[in-house]
């Protein structure tokens, strides 16, 4: 086997954020104890669920409102950052953006340099749509000395095109912040895998990129969360196991990260980028006309 060009220990946290601004301290503390967890054990790039500083049953927009702050300019990006340089890893997580009166559903990506960009929820879920304002910033990816990283959130796996996008764009790994909730049974089939599991999986395989998707657990104010935290390889199948629905864990995978670039071609004929009939796809889904895109 060749020697990887960009050999990354990527960890997934899977834990219990609670709303509330009483809250608010422990689950910024519970982020970096649990992102310093995954740093002791090696890893390099470190994922952490949708909105994980300030919870997620908002009561009111007036509710979200005040869990809200500025990115990259509020006290816990800049405890992130700090994080991140003292440590020398890569972090990903959620939090209520405030942008004027506006509030984001937002994700973003800090490093050693520090505030390398944000990713605001394009796609709401439920109550959502009361308090945040759909993401405007499109479906961004960071070069980042790793490797190329593109953030999705939560609801954004059931539409295809979002990570079609990212990969589209040169993602070679997808950063899938959750908090996947309870919906109608059934919830789990046999094997333990929630149907975000599989979307996970499938996003992965038939878009040849990694995803790591941290999901959170637990429960506030009578909505439950599901858990099953995972890690994609290129292949759509999870590296190692899935995560439970109940238990706070850390999801590990040693990968070589821009493998993704050339992986796979399944065989001398076919190969998923290359067999695109983009000629054939309507302009209006952004595959082609897309700025970031070749022509």
């Amino acid at each position: 086997m060749s020697e990887p060009t960009s050999p990354v220990r990527v960890a997934v946290v899977q834990f219990d954020p609670q709303v509330g601004l009483e809250n608010r301290e422990a689950n910024l503390r519970n982020t970096l104890d649990l992102a310093l967890q995954a740093a002791n054990d090696g890893a390099n790039l470190i994922v952490l669920p949708e909105l994980s500083t300030t919870g997620y049953f908002f009561n009111n927009r007036q509710d979200a409102f005040a869990h809200s702050e500025a990115v990259p300019g509020g006290p816990t990006v800049q405890s992130w950052v700090n994080f991140a340089r003292q440590h020398n890893v890569y972090l990903v997580a959620g939090l209520t953006e405030r942008d004027g009166a506006q509030l984001f559903n937002t994700g973003v990506l800090v490093g050693p340099e520090g505030f390398i960009g944000k990713y605001r929820k394009a796609h709401l879920w439920n109550l959502e749509k009361l308090w945040f304002t759909p993401g405007n910033t499109g479906f961004p990816v960071f070069d980042t000395p790793i490797g190329r990283i593109g953030l999705l959130i939560c609801w954004d796996i059931w539409f295809p095109e979002v990570p079609r996008i990212l990969s589209q764009q040169g993602a070679d790994i997808i950063c899938s912040l959750n908090n996947w909730v309870w919906t109608p049974p059934p919830l789990f089939d046999e094997a333990g895998k929630c149907m975000a599991s599989y979307l996970t999986m499938t996003a992965a395989h038939v878009n040849n990129v990694f995803i790591a998707a941290a999901s959170r657990i637990g429960e506030e104010r009578g909505a439950r969360y599901l858990g099953c935290s995972l890690i994609a390889g290129t292949n759509g199948w999870p590296i190692g196991k899935v995560a439970s629905a109940d238990q706070q864990e850390i999801l590990f995978a040693d990968i070589d990260l821009t493998s993704s670039r050339s992986a796979p071609i399944w065989n001398s004929l076919n190969d998923l980028h290359r067999d695109r009939r983009a000629d054939m796809y309507d302009a209006m889904l952004g595959y082609t006309q897309h700025p970031c895109l070749p022509r």
